[in-house]
């Protein structure tokens, strides 16, 4: 069945409103923060953003030369790098990000994770250890910095510990965290080798609710639609309704294309057409997504998981 049948034959009444209404209020949703990572609000980069990965790379590290000052730009530019396993080209760009920006308790993880897989024989060295203290001090909550503290009481021969310390983290994870599957691997795996039976504690528990500022753009019901958009949008016919839907979508992918770091809308994008049961077409819109904004890779792929895009 091609796309433009399953529009029309697939997507209910209410959804068909919803969307509307979702279309006309979507200004009032674009911008919002999700995890509490200002990286993904960098400026725009240019147009070679869309070419490979190594031209990706030229682009920000282009952006760096540009922007010395700026520590969006040396954190994109250590993303991209990590992307790639450049991990002391990561941990390069990230200690010129946090020097700029000394109170990022996310930077700060960030920086003792790149330092971690720069080692070759050191599971957790000196230097990575000091960054993640860095960032429990300034955010007790960090779960990047309380994971690899967990590692260093493992390392330490303290595995009860440890596992205490990742259940902890998971009962603090919200629902939906991209390091929640990773988390519980974890658990397990440390728990089969020490013999330290987890499963059952695994089972029992759940991330809990997420707050509303940190409801994921994908998830997050956009302001509205009141009873009026509802009512208006129902009014129409249904070749209208569906003439607008897809016009609107269009409108969507001309402002990508127009500036195709704007990644909440990105996940507008798959949202719309993972509401109209466009599958392929969202799947593609996660490609596209990324390959514009590799620094917000993992950012995309966990909202395209929520929203079921294949692939994700």
């Amino acid at each position: 069945m091609n796309e433009s049948k399953k529009m029309a034959g697939g997507i209910t009444p209410a959804n068909r409103a919803i969307l509307i209404a979702a279309f006309v209020l979507l200004a009032a949703a674009v911008g919002y923060a999700i995890w509490r990572d200002s990286a993904d609000s960098a400026p725009a980069a240019s147009a070679e953003t869309t070419a490979s990965p190594d031209g990706q790379l030229a682009a920000l590290e282009a952006r760096v030369k540009a922007e010395p000052n700026s520590a969006e730009a040396w954190t994109a530019l250590g993303a991209a790098r990590f992307d790639m396993e450049d991990y002391p080209g990561a941990a390069a760009a990230y200690e010129k990000a946090v020097a700029l920006s000394p109170d990022s308790a996310g930077l700060w993880s960030a920086l003792g994770e790149v330092r971690v897989y720069s080692s070759k024989r050191d599971p957790l060295p000196a230097d990575a250890l000091a960054a993640f203290e860095k960032a429990i001090a300034l955010d007790a909550k960090d779960p990047r910095a309380r994971y690899f503290m967990a590692v260093k009481k493992d390392v330490a021969g303290d595995h009860k510990g440890a596992i205490e310390d990742w259940f902890a983290l998971l009962a603090d994870t919200p629902q939906g965290a991209p390091w929640e599957a990773d988390l519980r691997r974890t658990i397990e795996q440390v728990g089969q080798i020490h013999k330290i039976d987890v499963a059952t504690r695994l089972m029992n528990t759940q991330p809990r609710a997420l707050k509303p500022e940190e409801m994921p753009v994908a998830a997050r019901a956009i302001p509205g639609p009141t009873r009026s958009d509802m009512e208006a949008a129902s009014q129409l016919p249904k070749g209208q309704q569906d003439a607008m839907i897809e016009g609107m979508v269009s409108g969507l992918e001309a402002k990508l294309k127009a500036n195709p770091r704007d990644v909440d809308r990105w996940i507008m994008l798959m949202r719309s057409r993972m509401t109209l049961g466009e599958t392929s077409k969202a799947a593609q819109a996660l490609k596209d997504g990324i390959a514009s904004n590799p620094e917000a890779a993992g950012r995309l792929k966990a909202q395209a998981q929520l929203l079921g895009v294949p692939g994700a």
